[in-house]
């Protein structure tokens, strides 16, 4: 596995990152509904308004230019708190972006006594995004050289460039109170070997790591008020509208419309972590059994120009759309009969009313159980660089045993299960208040047991 740095991160079409990208929760700076220590949340682009800086500053070296948007972040964490006239407080901070705000906690604000009970929980999302710099740059944090061990960092990948640097979230792990992860078999991941931590596995294996299963929107995915579906379902209903659904998917893409081809999907970034280069080398493997396949996703050029040679090659059983599409990515969710998930590392993953055929990395492992809720694979290749054959030959192999199923009663038991799980945050939410619960923050107190605790819906979210 290789890792990347914040040049890599995903952008929006202006080029700049977006606010997700910025190690943000949610968006707009309020009191959330979840009750326990009374968190805040911060919108980055509020940094604007609170600062009156300029978030993405015109600068030649790109560090500044993130060191700003950190800082003004940060800055946002703090002041927001402050706004509430608290003291005890935890902060949540999200990955490398963020990674900074232990740091200035320690260094600005507690030897002035602001904040001095403060703790910090810092969550992983994805360990390839480690914000590693050129050891120099060390000095443009205003940090004392206490911290520079915590930041030291030697880069064994030859990409950009071998050697000395500091590593962001190497410190931000460091110099947190509780390091967690989006789930219990991603962390276990992250401290197996070198490739898997990405040259961190020693770091969080100091720290500890918890692994937490993210929850969904289940307001926003729910399949009775779905606006993009023709058809409303529920578990009773799911077995009803499935062929409805799949009829109006096949039209949608201009398929043959057929209830009784099984049509799989794949919605995803075409990435090297997402599986996307084995996916379509694996297609002509399993393409002549009776089968349509649906690929959506952006990303690299080269994998989107492959995409949309599918149609091409095999103009009845295949499409490929390189597009952001969001109803389309509804649809698939609803339609498909199995939704295929190919990643090489995938710290989390949620799925309903289709039967995923899975990777065994991460997420993958802790939602689907072979047999069950779905299909395992086995762990692919983490080395990005190449498409072992091996996993080409497991996907294929695994399509293959899924279609068998399809149509039989154990098919449908399956969909049952899926259909069944609670995929909410309610579980989730009361693992994360018990690890804050934990810190040991005065005056913080439970939430009210059955209160529903969701994120905010976005609507220009459609794929992992």
């Amino acid at each position: 596995m290789s890792y990347c740095d914040g040049a890599d991160a995903p952008r929006d079409k202006r080029g700049q990152l977006t606010p997700w990208d910025a190690g943000v929760w949610l968006w707009k700076s309020q009191e959330s509904s979840c009750r326990p220590l009374g968190q805040q949340l911060v919108d980055p682009l509020d940094a604007l308004r609170w600062f009156g800086e300029k978030l993405h500053p015109k600068s030649t070296d790109p560090l500044l230019e993130r060191i700003s948007r950190t800082t003004n972040l940060d800055s946002a964490c703090y002041a927001s708190s402050r706004s509430t006239k608290r003291e005890e407080v935890v902060f949540i901070a999200n990955d490398w972006h963020t990674a900074l705000l232990p740091c200035y906690l320690k260094a600005i604000y507690q030897p002035k006594g602001i904040y001095k009970s403060a703790k910090v929980a810092f969550c992983i999302h994805n360990v390839a995004y480690q914000g590693r710099f050129a050891f120099a740059d060390f000095a443009l944090l205003n940090l004392p050289d206490e911290f520079k061990s915590s930041f030291d960092f030697i880069d064994g990948y030859y990409k950009p460039v071998k050697g000395r640097k500091i590593n962001w979230m190497k410190a931000g792990i460091l110099e947190s109170d509780k390091v967690l992860t989006v789930s219990p078999y991603y962390a276990e991941e992250l401290v197996s070997t070198v490739e898997k931590g990405v040259e961190l596995d020693n770091i969080i294996r100091k720290a500890g790591i918890l692994g937490i299963v993210n929850g969904m929107d289940v307001q926003e995915w729910n399949p009775l008020t779905d606006k993009y579906i023709a058809a409303k379902y529920d578990a009773s209903t799911v077995t009803d509208a499935k062929p409805l659904l799949k009829e109006a998917l096949q039209a949608e893409v201009v398929l043959p419309v057929d209830r009784d081809i099984p049509v799989i999907g794949f919605i995803g970034r075409l990435e090297v972590q997402k599986g996307s280069d084995i996916l379509i080398e694996a297609i002509p493997h399993f393409i002549k059994e009776n089968v349509q396949i649906i690929v959506l996703g952006t990303g690299k050029k080269p994998m989107e120009k492959q995409l949309e040679q599918l149609e091409i090659k095999y103009p009845d059983k295949a499409r490929g759309v390189a597009k952001f599409n969001v109803p389309l990515a509804r649809m698939i969710t609803a339609g498909a009969d199995f939704m295929l998930v190919p990643s090489r590392f995938e710290p989390s993953f949620s799925c309903m009313p289709c039967v995923p055929i899975v990777a065994s990395t991460g997420g993958l492992v802790d939602t689907v159980k072979e047999g069950f809720t779905g299909f395992q694979m086995g762990g692919f290749n983490v080395e990005c660089e190449v498409v072992d054959p091996a996993d080409v030959q497991a996907i294929a192999t695994t399509v293959t045993r899924a279609l068998g199923t399809y149509g039989t009663p154990a098919f449908t038991e399956i969909i049952g299960n899926c259909m069944a799980q609670d995929l909410s945050w309610k579980g989730p939410a009361k693992k994360w208040e018990e690890v804050l619960l934990n810190l040991g923050v005065a005056d913080s107190e439970p939430g009210i047991d059955g209160e529903e605790i969701a994120p905010l819906a976005k609507e220009n979210i459609a794929t992992p």
